[in-house]
């Protein structure tokens, strides 16, 4: 079997028709063989990167089939460690369905910090693996670690002894789960083939089956500031998502979310660990309080916590409104090194020394861009452009006035807060690019576009 011979058969030959067209036909559908001898070449470096870059490129522009999809999953998944929570001592013999959320990314998008404890608070267990912020997109890796202490590099056997504890855990993609991914993203990351559906797919199941879940609950977000930018694409990644995690025995939905402005009003690294506080509380923004209860209905759902949608929904509401929801997370900070009352002391406090403000320069409705202010985040400090930069956790945005707002000129839109008083100037003027201005309000569309 040569590498040459599948990325020819994924790719395809050109044909001039009769009119003269050049056509790409005869691609074919790889076999569980195939793709198992490119993953473990790809591992074992017998297959050189610029291969496994045409290899890429080929699946970007032709796909691959749910049942591809699934057996790529499946060999990036077993490429490395797996994580059998069921096989550890805690849980060993005990009727146990392990749910996890995961979202494609966005701006704002603080999600699992108050979603995981909220589940957790209802009896669910929860085993959270979270990525790190690259390009435009928050990562809640960062965000928890801007918690003096909050380690996220646990091994195996302490992940499962604090689920054990308190329901729930939070941990970093460790070097021995899914190794091929990280190749792999590395290599898309520099070919431009990120966007592949199939590819993307396989990334996120193949980390989010390795850290042992038996339920998975997918936030697929389109617009501006996610990955996915239309409706359609959006709904093709849920439906690959979903149906590539049944094929593989576990339980899945979906929803589809609205990422075209950004969700809350902080955005930032430890400025989102205020807000997470202040959903637990219930007093979180609306729209994060919405897709944190959807979401956390459907995972209840799955666990079999709850008989349907609505009584997922009353539970969730209900561990917030009891307190036990913040309990969950005070737990959580204080098991993995952080100290929770010097959290709460910090929130409403805890600013970086170099900050300016963004005003309207006009009157009017505004509408906030949230790729636009993603960027600007990155500038400030809260995200990275490669993942060996460095964040700050005390940078970031408060948004005064939020997308569908009536402000006048002058009025202030967004306090900004930077690593340093260089950074202040060019990200201000990249946060008022993504301002838009009218005469009338622009209609929002709705927060949850489709279930799955």
């Amino acid at each position: 079997m040569r590498a040459t011979d599948i990325i020819l058969k994924k790719r395809g030959f050109f044909k001039t028709n009769d009119n003269g067209e050049r056509i790409l036909t005869d691609t074919a559908e790889l076999t569980k063989e195939e793709i198992a001898f490119m993953i473990k070449g790809c591992v074992e470096k017998t297959i050189p990167d610029y291969q496994m870059s045409a290899w890429l490129m080929s699946i970007f522009f032709n796909g691959m089939t749910f049942q591809e999809t699934g057996w790529l999953t499946e060999f990036m998944l077993h490429s490395g460690d797996v994580i059998d929570l069921h096989k550890d001592e805690p849980f060993k013999g005990k009727d146990i369905i392990f749910v996890d959320k995961h979202s494609t990314g966005g701006v704002g998008d603080k999600i699992s910090i108050p979603l995981a404890p909220i589940v957790a608070a209802c009896g669910l267990k929860v085993p959270m693996m979270s990525g790190r912020a690259l390009g435009h997109t928050g990562g809640t890796l960062d965000k928890l670690e801007s918690i003096n202490g909050y380690k996220t590099n646990l091994t195996p056997e302490t992940f499962s002894r604090f689920i054990a504890e308190n329901n729930y855990a939070m941990m970093g993609q460790t070097e021995k789960i899914a190794p091929a991914d990280k190749i792999l993203y590395a290599l898309r990351d520099v070919t431009a083939t990120v966007e592949s559906v199939p590819l993307i797919t396989a990334s996120i199941l193949s980390k989010k089956i390795a850290e042992g879940s038996d339920g998975l609950v997918f936030d697929v977000k389109y617009g501006t500031g996610a990955f996915m930018k239309t409706k359609p694409d959006a709904e093709l990644l849920a439906s690959f998502l979903v149906n590539t995690a049944k094929a593989m025995g576990k339980k899945a939905s979906a929803l589809i979310t609205d990422m075209n402005t950004p969700l809350g009003y902080k955005i930032g690294n430890f400025l989102e660990i205020e807000e997470s506080l202040e959903c637990l509380e219930g007093k979180g923004p609306a729209d994060v309080m919405e897709e944190t209860y959807a979401l956390g209905a459907q995972m209840l759902v799955l666990g079999n916590i709850a008989q349907n949608y609505e009584e997922g929904l009353k539970l969730c509401k209900d561990a917030v409104s009891s307190g036990k929801a913040m309990e969950h997370f005070l737990k959580n900070i204080s098991q993995q090194g952080g100290n929770p009352d010097e959290v709460q002391k910090q929130a409403g406090k805890r600013r970086s020394e170099f900050r300016t403000e963004l005003k309207a320069k006009q009157d009017g409705y505004i509408f906030i861009d949230a790729y636009k202010t993603g960027i600007a985040g990155v500038s400030l400090g809260v995200g990275r452009n490669k993942t060996t930069d460095s964040v700050c956790g005390d940078a970031g945005m408060i948004i005064h006035q939020h997308s569908g707002a009536k402000v006048k000129k002058g009025d202030v839109i967004m306090e900004v807060f930077g690593k340093d008083e260089e950074c202040l100037s060019p990200a201000l003027s990249i946060l008022d690019s993504a301002v838009e201005y009218s005469e009338t309000q622009k209609e929002r569309n709705p927060l949850i576009y489709k279930t799955l």
